[in-house]
């Protein structure tokens, strides 16, 4: 039998390359290369967003901009894939309440989300519980039994969310020497360091940067930030260092012909705004279908609910068996 792999994604807006090269490519490329029999669940985490998303319109619309995203770019493509909405899976919830019983409140104060923020209201002088709710104190539980829910062996995670998965090993630990064996211990897949994405400044491309090249705006606005990008003022003639933002960014989207072409003529010298250019037309290359497959997904909401709603039956049944299992040994069956 092969393995569940589970990712979630949280909903928010404004989609960058720095997501597209950092997050979404890499993970289709995981699924190409997995076994067969291999499950690859991604869900939309919209109620772990609510800690944030105050606003009902914006949730709706980055719930809905995310899985566009997603779908666009290929996710539905393969049959190993499951793309649910997590409020749909009503037996998250259940177990989530059950988790919390045999979590220690140790664990939770040693979670990063509420450390960085008590140590933050420490830093300004004010209550350590000041903006902490409950939502941000007791998310590492609903993480948990979002993993542990879908009987999940491996979590792709970039290194700084390690714990997110201990936590939930903690938890299952607790639960199993409690009321008796019951769940795996699911492991940590540290990914691959992304090379960072640079942004139009040369710093890491950020949207509290404002830096950022979005991913499915139209053509006009992609030639718009793209030239944006920042260069120095050698003349056309000079040869150009090839260590430079606007490269990083062509290189992104350059097949190894056209970037070894692009190394040439950075040696004998060429102007920034043919570069520039040329950095426009490999990009929409590439960005031009899917932002063609976004758009139509955006403007068919009916259509993604459908493709969320035959995911999560597909998860539901996974997470009822794990559920029955729960509530047998806790004495409700």
């Amino acid at each position: 039998m092969g393995k569940i792999i589970l990712t979630g994604i949280k909903p928010t807006g404004d989609l960058h390359i720095g997501n597209y090269f950092g997050a979404i490519l890499p993970s289709l490329k995981m699924i190409e290369k997995s076994k067969d029999d291999d499950i690859f669940m991604f869900f939309l985490a919209d109620y772990h967003a609510l800690n944030t998303l105050k606003d009902k319109n914006e949730f709706k619309n980055n719930c809905y901009e995310l899985a566009a995203a997603w779908l666009a770019c290929g996710l539905a493509k393969s049959s190993k894939v499951i793309f649910y909405r997590q409020s749909d899976i009503d037996e998250l919830f259940k177990l989530n309440w059950i988790l919390c019983n045999v979590t220690p409140k140790g664990l939770m104060n040693r979670a990063h989300a509420y450390k960085a923020q008590v140590e933050l209201n420490k830093t300004n002088g004010q209550d350590i519980d000041h903006n902490v709710n409950m939502g941000l104190y007791n998310y590492p539980v609903l993480m948990a039994a979002d993993i542990l829910g879908m009987n999940t062996n491996f979590v792709p995670v970039g290194i700084d969310q390690k714990q997110h998965v201990e936590i939930a090993r903690e938890i299952a630990k607790s639960f199993n020497s409690t009321y008796g064996e019951c769940f795996n211990l699911p492991e940590a897949f540290i990914k691959k360091e992304v090379a960072t994405i640079i942004g139009l400044d040369g710093r890491k491309m950020s949207k509290s940067y404002n830096n950022v090249i979005p991913l499915f705006k139209d053509e006009k606005t992609l030639k718009k930030h793209i030239d944006r990008i920042v260069t120095d003022s050698s003349s056309v003639d000079e040869p150009k260092s090839t260590d430079t933002t606007i490269f990083k960014i062509y290189e992104l989207f350059a097949t190894s012909v056209e970037k070894q072409e692009m190394i040439r003529a950075f040696e004998k010298g060429i102007g920034w705004g043919e570069v520039k250019k040329k950095t426009n037309e490999v990009a929409n290359r590439e960005l031009a279908p899917i932002r063609e497959k976004y758009n139509y997904y955006i403007n068919n909401h009916k259509l993604i609910d459908e493709i969320l709603q035959t995911g999560a039956e597909k998860a539901k049944k996974i997470a009822r068996q794990v559920l029955d299992r729960v509530e047998t040994l806790i004495g409700k069956k």
